[in-house]
């Protein structure tokens, strides 16, 4: 029988997989593994990657988000460019958290187990949405894309309380609020096994969000910091995007937003809706 093999390390490896199909089957398995007893974790360890991070296929071309073309949802190909959208971000999430398990050495086994859960819960969305873009005769990477998201996960690489603040409770949370609109262009349109995808994605994503939350405030603790006010100079520091409404209240809190975070939201947007440079 073979030895069993760190999760870490077995999350890099997944990680810096290319084909995307591959990559969604290894981390199913490699969940699999973990919830079974069959992996090692050595929380300690400062592992270094040897292939390209992140892993992903020749296509899409990423180009900015002002070039991502879009077409009427009244469509098949106006559909299938936003399937193609929203698979395109399920996988960078995929790597996201793949890579918060493997990069960010000493903390507790339960962010790992945390982050991995996040990981296959990813893969599968990836899956969901892949399958669909099929079945509308598209393929992922038919279409340009972008790589906002990734790019910020690149920029918090240092700083795993930057990654916990910037990536799922910025860039994530927007999914939450963006949810509902497009599951509602979708239905309107007549695709519900689409917008059935969307609503296992709220569902899921509301939990990642979370734990995003509940590690930035473990980290806040730890290193004692305020929360709010760190996650306002944190905004700052790394040049992240200006969060615009309208906000999904509800799944946020849900998301382990307070109601004081939630104020601060509100006050952002009126704050620039009142400025006379816009």
């Amino acid at each position: 029988m073979a030895a069993p093999q760190d999760l870490r390390i077995r999350a890099l490896e997944c990680l810096v997989e290319t084909d995307p199909a591959r990559k969604a089957a290894a981390v199913a398995a490699l969940a699999s593994a973990a919830r079974a007893g069959l992996c090692t974790l050595d929380t300690q360890a400062e592992l270094t990657a040897a292939g390209g991070i992140p892993g992903r296929p020749l296509k899409p071309e990423l180009v900015p988000p002002r070039l991502v073309g879009r077409r009427s949802m009244v469509t098949v190909e106006g559909r299938a460019m936003l399937i193609h959208a929203l698979a395109h971000i399920e996988f960078n999430a995929v790597n996201l958290a793949l890579d918060a398990v493997w990069r960010f050495a000493g903390m507790p086994a339960e962010y790992y187990s945390d982050w991995l859960r996040v990981a296959d819960e990813e893969a599968l969305h990836f899956s969901l949405l892949d399958a669909h873009l099929r079945a509308l005769g598209s393929h992922y990477g038919e279409y340009p894309a972008h790589g906002s998201l990734w790019e910020m996960v690149e920029k918090t690489s240092g700083d795993v309380l930057a990654r916990m603040a910037l990536v799922p409770r910025t860039m994530e949370a927007r999914g939450l609020d963006a949810n509902p609109a497009l599951r509602a262009k979708l239905a309107q349109a007549g695709d519900q096994d689409a917008a059935n995808i969307l609503d296992i994605i709220l569902r899921d994503e509301i939990g990642h969000v979370e734990v995003g939350n509940r590690w930035y405030g473990y980290l806040c603790r730890q290193r004692g910091l305020e929360p709010r006010s760190t996650y306002a100079e944190l905004t700052v520091q790394y040049k992240a995007p200006v969060m615009r409404g309208p906000f999904n209240l509800e799944a946020r809190r849900q998301a382990g937003f307070t109601e004081e975070e939630l104020d601060d939201l509100r006050y952002a947007v009126d704050r620039i809706s009142n400025s006379p440079d816009e």
